[in-house]
């Protein structure tokens, strides 16, 4: 007999899942343990594997689609459970008669209780015919009126007793209730206040087409879940961006001096390296900006580990794996971590749970170009730090009266923070700290 395999439920929140993969079809024979196929929730991409072995019967579900938690995604037998079915007469006679006997005992039990629920339903039932029978009153008297004109009342949230009857003998009639109702809102309406400014309306679906040829493509994966918890973050906490520059001339000579010996070792050692150090020594010397408002907004949770999230860029959109206890990692750790990360990130293998926990967040698409940008806050942390391009400028260096202009290699820096958590001060001690440590990037490595 087919049994159904229905998406479980993966916890986290999560209600739905794409189907990326499949790799059964009906008639398919499998083993317990054998991916049958791909799904994608959240940020993750995961592989189901089979909990039995037998045989497929009705695969429900094709690639693209989107199942909700409890969807049947296919039927299948299990192994032996076919041959289970053929039994003797014998066998079955057997059993039939012991399943008889059962149901003997339990008839009388089975009988009372459908008889003393059928009862209580029809209780119920009298009841609450009455209750809508029972006439409202007004003054202390019954207002006449007709069951169903009750009925209508409660539909639209009339109370009779305010209605003016316009029925015979004082009797309220439906059309009584239901132009009472259409003047109660209208009142509420020009109560209601002036709306400030100029709404537009929303475009009506469809409309594009008039202008030139559209194509709809489903918004749903990883894209939605990032759009989703981004737009929770700006609608949520109130941004402010601190920007600064800072002179990273000695940082660079010393990465061009190490990275071989990084790559030596499995890593690649790039400006986020240097930052995430930084940024830990930052983050210990101003702990607020390693912490997260709790969901009353009533405190502050201040956290004594040090989980660095970077944002990576790839074909599904930024995804941020966590380097946890950072503090505690060498750059030759940092590098190798960080590179795994990211090679798993981009090839759709990284699990949720590498992707939570994290503390403070840095995001670099400095090689891609730009002077600065404004991150978004990686809710429930409380600040992020982004990186831009790093320029050779023209720096002026001495007093005014004596000075000279040297090249120097100058990157952007751009923290975006909880303004309900930390104030504009904090954010420029916070940068400065962060701006120290990579000009002085020999003391970052022996104290960092």
């Amino acid at each position: 007999m087919s049994k159904e395999f229905r998406l479980q439920d993966p916890g986290e929140g999560i209600h739905e899942a794409e189907i990326v993969d499949l790799y059964i079809k009906p008639g398919d024979r499998v083993k317990e343990g054998d991916t049958l196929l791909d799904v994608e929730t959240d940020k993750a991409v995961a592989e189901v594997p089979s909990p039995f072995t037998g045989t497929i019967d009705e695969v429900r579900v094709n690639k693209g689609d989107v199942a909700t938690v409890g969807d049947v995604l296919f039927t299948y037998t299990g192994e032996g459970e076919a041959e289970g079915e053929e039994r003797t007469d014998k066998e079955e006679s057997k059993e039939e008669k012991k399943e008889e006997e059962e149901k003997g005992e339990k008839k009388k039990s089975e009988f009372d209780l459908a008889r003393d629920l059928e009862q209580a339903m029809n209780r119920e039932q009298g009841e609450k015919e009455k209750r809508e029978e029972e006439p409202a009153r007004r003054g202390g008297a019954p207002i006449p009126a007709a069951p169903a004109t009750r009925r209508l009342a409660r539909e639209l949230g009339v109370e009779l007793a305010q209605v003016t009857p316009g029925g015979p003998h004082g009797r309220v009639t439906d059309e009584d209730v239901r132009s009472f109702a259409e003047q109660s809102k209208g009142k509420a309406k020009e109560k209601a206040p002036p709306k400030k400014g100029t709404e537009k309306p929303a475009p009506a679906e469809g409309r594009f087409e008039q202008w030139g040829a559209v194509e709809s493509v489903p918004f749903r994966g990883v894209r939605r879940k990032i759009a989703e918890h981004l737009a929770a973050a700006w609608s949520g906490v109130p941004h402010v961006t601190h920007r600064s520059l800072v002179d990273i001339t000695e940082l660079e000579a010393l990465r061009q001096r190490h990275k071989g010996e990084v790559e030596a070792a499995g890593g690649k050692l790039t400006a986020t390296i240097f930052a995430i150090k930084a940024a830990v020594a930052a983050l210990k010397r101003f702990p607020r900006f390693n912490a997260s408002l709790d969901e009353a907004g009533e405190n502050l949770v201040l956290k004594h580990y040090y989980h660095i999230g970077v944002a990576v860029d790839t074909d599904e959109g930024l995804l941020v794996p966590v380097i946890r206890d950072a503090d505690r990692k060498d750059m030759f750790e940092l590098a190798a971590e960080l590179g795994a990360l990211a090679e798993r990130a981009r090839a759709g293998e990284l699990e949720l749970e590498e992707m939570r926990g994290g503390s403070f967040t840095i995001t670099n698409p400095g090689m891609l170009g730009g002077t600065g940008f404004t991150p978004l806050i990686n809710t429930p942390e409380v600040a992020i730090l982004g990186l831009a391009q790093a320029r050779l400028e023209p720096v002026v260096q001495g007093t005014l009266q004596e000075y000279t202009i040297v090249p120097r290699l100058m990157l952007p820096l751009c923290l975006a923070f909880d303004h309900r958590v930390n104030d504009g001060a904090d954010a420029a001690r916070f940068v400065n700290a962060i701006a120290e440590a990579l000009s002085d990037p020999e003391e970052l490595m022996l104290k960092g």
